[in-house]
């Protein structure tokens, strides 16, 4: 079973959020008050944060000299706020995209226009640096044996059983 966060669902959030967003501010932009600059920070900074959690954490699960073990509902908990972070950031990355979509095309004609570009960019970044820290940090959670793959300790081809030799084709 496949427990890792899907780039396909990050990226169908993110389009989703982008074209409603894009959609809503074709039928009300002018009624909307100015974008404030620093609005796209604060997926910035959480992804900051994200990033070093992911960093101490890295060091405690791979049972770094000096670092203690990890207690197993702080790694769940830290599993859930990784890949709530990544579809998060998705969500919020997709609707600045769709800002930016929108104010693009009409900055050198509507003043404010301008100033909301600068706004979706910042926001544009700090949404893709949380999407990053989330997925990150959810990698950096798995334990030194978990790989995954055709020859790790999911792998059941020398087993027997439905998965292992004398299956049927």
């Amino acid at each position: 079973m496949r427990t890792s966060t899907s780039p396909s669902v990050l990226l169908v959030a993110a389009v989703a959020a982008g074209l409603t967003v894009n959609v809503l501010l074709q039928a009300a932009y002018g009624e909307l008050p100015p974008l404030p600059l620093l609005a796209g920070l604060t997926p910035l900074v959480l992804g900051l944060a994200e990033l070093v959690l992911a960093a101490v954490l890295r060091a405690r699960i791979r049972r770094r000299p000096g670092a203690r073990p990890v207690d197993a509902l702080a790694t769940a908990r830290a599993v859930a706020l990784a890949k709530a972070s990544s579809l998060a950031g998705a969500l919020v990355g997709g609707a600045w995209l769709g800002v930016l979509a929108y104010v693009l095309p009409l900055r050198d004609r509507v003043d404010a226009a301008g100033a909301d570009t600068a706004s979706a960019v910042v926001g544009v970044v700090g949404a893709a640096v949380l999407v990053g820290a989330g997925l990150w940090l959810e990698h950096c959670l798995r334990t030194p044996d978990d790989t995954g793959g055709p020859d790790g300790p999911g792998d059941r081809s020398d087993r027997p059983g439905p998965s292992g030799p004398g299956r049927r084709p």
